[in-house]
């Protein structure tokens, strides 16, 4: 074809499609056409579009008269073409361009080649190959095809495309369940080419090898072809999982197939279009699956134009507009082999990491198409029919594009939190960046409101005694346990001026706290203890004492206390519970060997402390000799285990979580740490002297953000419901708080849920929740009012028996 041989023309594009159509725009306007678009509205395509008309493609009329009207108020009413890149609209493209008297697939055929029951009845009836096939509208026209077809059959919507709800049954029951199944779910909004009609039909199924033929037929005579094996599919469903081009059948099977093609490209009357053709070769001969009266979607574009040098676009609008093509000659060989494939996620979820080659363009990849980002849902069988993207390969050989495309899948690294019953992926929602996200409802209950535990209102709380369970130090210890003591005289200070009966209870002293309640009871417990007997290993059992006594108290069980100061065993939970989180590993000896395949810069931290004691501006390594050093101070001198992960650079977000059920949970704005200004060497963490050195964030080169500047809703949706999945999974009660890492790729990964964070006035928790209208005095009497509720509520002991459990 000549280069700019499409200068000047003037197209009627119906529909831009979605946005993954972009590049065929593009290549559009590259080519020098103007383009005027037939579209409901205006889109993703401005900037590439010339001229809008406006109307609803799925109705001719409204369409046909929006353009009569736009070409009688034009300067120049030319149009040289019609064309549809958009399974929906080949219909009504068919019928614009007879309307209009310019080339187009016609009508005829396009309704027969859209309707796939009606297009295995144009080929018996036309004594093509074929296989028999029923409309399915009840149970009994399941029963009725099972005794007059062959199994295994073909379930299939009569006008889907991209293999949507496409299923195969073996016998009557899975027909029955699929029928079941499928006809209650499709949906035009899973497969939108399925606006024409919801209706089923069951075929016998072709077995054989699968295969696309691309077409351009211009004045009935096809000017080029090429054929393009499929990969076969995991069935039951069908799927697309790669494809190889030229086709590696041999020459008598391709001839044969190219004639089938143009035999019904023939009796259907197609005298002009691009055509996709799908097809099986058989043992019995070629068999045609469909006919798409379309250019093929996807990669079929790059496939072509990589391996024969033909363009697609460009060839089908120069059948459109009447500009002769000559008939293309390819070679003995193609100009590069291909291999191609989908990236298929194995479940439903949200993508939550993804990690692609640098040089995607190296070593033989040739296009790649990833529209999916981290925060999206995706949908695999029978859920949805999606993939994470596509990626393309070449090579001087079909063996070199399989390796070079094997070394590129190889290196893509993505992860995908399942959508479960008791996950809270894609289910919160939150108004504003300065408000709580509160879990979604289940559409069956419709909105649900705040549950109000039992008759007990906010008022009462404030007749009752309560203690606060903390740690009593003196100006002369360390900078932590001043802290420790400080946010105990806070919250006694600020519920006694509440109207609260308080009371402060040491447990540096527990035996006399013990003691203490016997002898004068309180009504609940505020429980911040984060040592006992100046232990923080000892954290849990201040809890299991209160337990004992039989006085309720706020936060979580001893059991959550405990597994959280494990960080082994909460990344063990983590990852089994497929939540992202760094890769890792871990020893209790320097004699344990550490996952080699662990990247550099790695992190080691104590696997068993807290407020962050043993971590250093030297815990991150970028070598063996570093990585032993450190791991030794902190076995050896530290005389703890160590915890070694991937380091993640980027951006730390706090996640602050209030509640315990689905009526009452909330996560709090988000607070974000940026280290970009931190002094020459430091690395990106909140080592023991950043934290308790003294200075504020702000001038030790961090900077907090409550809420995220510049953050997308996708990303602050995902963070809050991974720490909500987190903060579940590893039983949290009444509030905690997660702290999440987020690298430069947007990729969010689990660090820790502390369940007893520090709550003093200034801290992340109450500071975050000052934005939703909290103060510090609210917000204490928020976390007693879930405690009690939880208690009240629940059969005794209850929260105790773990989620995990």
């Amino acid at each position: 074809m000549k280069r700019n041989s499409l200068n000047g023309i003037r197209i009627l594009l119906v529909n831009t499609g979605s946005q993954k159509k972009r590049f065929i725009l593009k290549k559009l306007k590259a080519s020098g056409v103007e383009i005027i678009c037939l579209n409901e509205r205006k889109n993703w395509a401005q900037g590439l579009v010339d001229q809008w008309i406006l109307a609803d493609t799925r109705n001719f009329q409204t369409s046909h008269q929006a353009i009569l009207d736009f070409l009688g108020s034009a300067d120049d009413p030319r149009i040289d073409g019609v064309l549809t890149f958009w399974e929906d609209d080949v219909i009504v493209t068919a019928q614009i361009a007879e309307a209009l008297g310019l080339p187009g697939v016609g009508v005829r055929a396009a309704t027969t080649a859209r309707d796939k029951f009606r297009f295995r009845s144009f080929l018996q009836d036309e004594g093509l190959p074929s296989v028999r096939a029923r409309i399915l509208r009840s149970e009994q026209d399941c029963l009725k095809s099972a005794e007059e077809l062959k199994f295994p059959l073909i379930v299939k919507p009569v006008f889907g495309a991209s293999s949507a709800y496409v299923t195969k049954v073996d016998h009557v029951d899975e027909l029955l369940e699929a029928y079941r199944f499928i006809s209650t779910t499709v949906s035009p909004v899973v497969e939108s080419a399925l606006h024409e009609g919801l209706g089923l039909m069951v075929e016998e199924y072709i077995a054989g090898d699968e295969v696309d033929i691309d077409i351009i037929v211009q004045n009935g005579k096809v000017k080029f072809w090429s054929i393009t094996d499929n990969d076969r599919t995991e069935e039951p469903f069908f799927v697309e999982i790669g494809e190889t081009i030229p086709s590696q059948l041999g020459h008598s099977e391709q001839e044969a197939l190219l004639q089938l093609a143009e035999e019904v490209l023939e009796r259907l009357g197609v005298l002009h279009g691009c055509i996709h053709f799908e097809a099986k070769s058989t043992k019995n001969g070629p068999v045609p699956i469909e006919v798409n009266l379309r250019m093929g979607g996807d990669e079929v574009y790059y496939f072509v134009k990589h391996a024969w040098g033909f363009d697609l676009i460009e060839g089908a609008a120069l059948v459109a507009s009447q500009r002769y093509i000559p008939p293309f000659k390819k070679g003995a060989e193609p100009n590069q082999y291909l291999r191609g494939k989908y990236i298929l996620p194995p479940r439903s979820g949200v993508l939550t990491k993804v990690e692609i080659p640098k040089d995607v363009r190296g070593d033989g990849v040739r296009e790649h198409y990833f529209p999916k980002k981290v925060g999206d849902a995706v949908y695999v069988p029978p859920e949805g029919f999606e993939s994470l993207g596509w990626v393309i390969a070449s090579g001087k050989s079909s063996h070199e594009a399989e390796e070079r495309l094997t070394r590129f899948i190889n290196g893509t690294r993505f992860e995908v939190a399942p959508f479960r019953a008791t996950s809270s992926i894609g289910k919160t929602e939150r108004r504003t960046p300065f408000s709580s996200a509160r879990l979604r409802a289940p559409q069956s209950r419709g909105a649900v409101g705040f549950l109000v535990p039992g008759k007990f209102s906010r008022d009462d709380m404030r007749s009752l005694r309560v203690g606060v369970a903390c740690n009593r130090y003196t100006s002369n210890d360390q900078l932590v346990e001043l802290e420790l003591s400080s946010v105990g005289d806070n919250i006694e200070s600020t519920l006694r001026e509440r109207g609260f009966q308080v009371r402060f209870l040491d447990f540096n002293n527990p035996l006399q706290v013990m003691l203490s309640l016997q002898n004068d009871p309180v009504d609940i417990i505020f429980n911040v203890c984060e040592r006992v007997n100046d232990s923080s290993l000892l954290e849990p059992h201040a809890a299991s004492v209160l337990d004992i006594l039989q006085v309720p108290y706020t936060g979580s069980n001893p059991f959550t206390l405990a597994l959280c100061i494990d960080k082994i065993r909460v990344k063990k939970l983590l990852s089994y519970h497929n939540i992202s989180t760094p890769k890792w590993d871990y020893c209790y000896t320097l004699d344990d060997d550490i996952d080699s395949s662990l990247r550099y810069p790695r992190i080691i931290k104590p696997a068993n402390s807290d407020n962050s004691i043993g971590i250093t501006n030297d815990s991150v390594v970028t070598n063996e000799k570093q990585f032993r050093h450190q791991l030794e101070y902190v076995v050896s001198e530290l005389r703890r285990p160590a915890l070694v992960e991937e380091f993640i650079e980027g951006t730390e977000y706090d996640v602050s979580i209030l509640g315990n059920d689905d009526d009452s949970l909330q996560v709090l704005p988000l607070s974000r740490s940026v280290f970009e200004d931190l002094p020459q060497g430091n690395w990106s963490i909140y080592a023991y002297d950043l934290k308790f050195g003294g200075m504020s964030p702000s001038q030790k080169g961090i900077r907090i953000e409550r809420p995220p500047k510049g953050v997308s809703k996708k990303q602050v949706s995902l963070v809050t419901e991974l720490a909500v999945d987190t903060y579940r999974v590893l039983g949290c009660s009444d509030y905690g708080r997660v702290e999440i890492r987020v690298d430069r790729d947007g990729n969010p990964y689990v660090l820790e849920l502390n369940p007893n964070p520090s709550i003093n006035k200034g801290d992340c928790l109450p500071v975050v929740a000052e934005l939703v209208g909290m103060n510090y005095g609210d917000f204490l009497e928020e976390i007693l009012y879930l405690a009690i509720g939880r208690f009240r509520d629940l059969p005794p002991y209850s929260y105790l028996q773990s989620p995990l459990l």
